[in-house]
């Protein structure tokens, strides 16, 4: 009997201590860096390229972020990055691994701050 009191108090403190994990998993887990390529796109607007990165242990989805004003003068993938109620959905909201990440590009005559605004984890 004591032996399954431990056994369940151990698989109980796991679970902990995963959720616990799990829970880490906020917007400041994820890291957006743009890089201005040196391409023009038409002749006139710089092309940048913007890497978002999961740095949670775990997987995490539904990455939104926040872009005031964002606009491109190309075509971004809608299943990349796309607008979604106030903010903007990355990689379709399907599931990103620790430590991937979602890259694309924007053309326009200044970059667009981007921040985290919200993330799933999936632990």
């Amino acid at each position: 009997m004591s032996r399954s009191i431990k056994l369940i108090a151990a698989i109980f403190l796991l679970l902990l201590v995963a959720r616990a994990e799990c829970q880490r998993c906020t917007p400041s887990s994820i890291s957006v860096e743009q890089t201005n390529t040196g391409k023009k796109a038409g002749g006139i607007d710089t092309v940048f390229q913007v890497t978002v990165t999961n740095r949670c242990r775990c997987a995490v989805n539904n990455v939104y972020l926040r872009s005031n004003g964002f606009s491109s003068s190309t075509p971004v993938d809608p299943k990349i990055f796309r607008r979604a109620g106030s903010g903007y959905l990355l990689g379709d909201g399907q599931r990103i691994p620790s430590s991937k990440s979602v890259t694309f590009q924007y053309a326009w005559d200044h970059y667009f701050k981007m921040a985290p605004a919200s993330v799933q984890a999936q632990c």
